[in-house]
């Protein structure tokens, strides 16, 4: 991400602190790091449906719907299939980017800490914190179903990667009997307590 404006070859820099690094010159230059909550969720949990809340609610945070990127990488990766991981490196990029003027980033996003954590951008987070949107299957099968023809359904897949962020991801956020602005006040408000010095 952080490439050397000294050295002659492109020399990726390290971090350190605030700052990357090149490790062939020393060359440094600012590059803040800042922590990246992502508010994961399988498929019909209602992570679109709480961004709005969540946009109005914590104006000192960038927030974004990862599925943002995804018409643009169908376009450029090769045979219209996205590359799911370059995407999750992407995002890592995009919330060091807005680090760089002061602001953490809240990503909604079907991600785990396995996918990030082996990611070439996540040296430049300093912490991921994850939350997860859930519902009962029932809800989620009922949500799928009803959505438009031309959305990937695919339910027993999304099932199981539920179950999978229910039982390793701590902060569970119900969606199915409150409000979505109730959903979003938790986010809100474990975002902003995490924050806290």
């Amino acid at each position: 991400m952080h490439y050397c404006q000294r050295c002659d070859e492109p020399i990726a820099m390290a971090p350190r602190g605030d700052l990357a690094v090149c490790p062939d010159c020393g060359h440094t230059e600012p590059a803040r790091r800042l922590p990246l909550f992502i508010v994961t969720g399988a498929s019909g949990s209602g992570k679109t449906t709480v961004l709005p809340h969540l946009v109005r609610g914590l104006p000192e945070c960038m927030v974004f719907d990862a599925d943002w990127l995804i018409g643009p990488f169908e376009r450029a990766c090769e045979f219209g299939e996205v590359d799911w991981p370059a995407l999750r490196d992407a995002w890592l990029s995009v919330a060091h980017g807005a680090a760089q003027s002061g602001r953490p980033t809240v990503l909604l996003a079907p991600f785990t800490r396995e996918q990030l954590d082996a990611l070439a951008g996540r040296r430049w987070i300093r912490e991921l914190y994850f939350a997860v949107l859930d519902c009962p299957d029932d809800v989620r099968t009922a949500r799928l179903e009803a959505r438009p023809r031309w959305r990937e359904r695919a339910i027993d897949k999304h099932l199981a990667f539920a179950a999978h962020l229910r039982a390793t991801v701590d902060l569970v956020v119900r969606t199915d009997d409150v409000s979505p602005e109730q959903s979003a006040a938790h986010i809100i408000a474990w975002v902003n307590r995490t924050l806290s010095p």
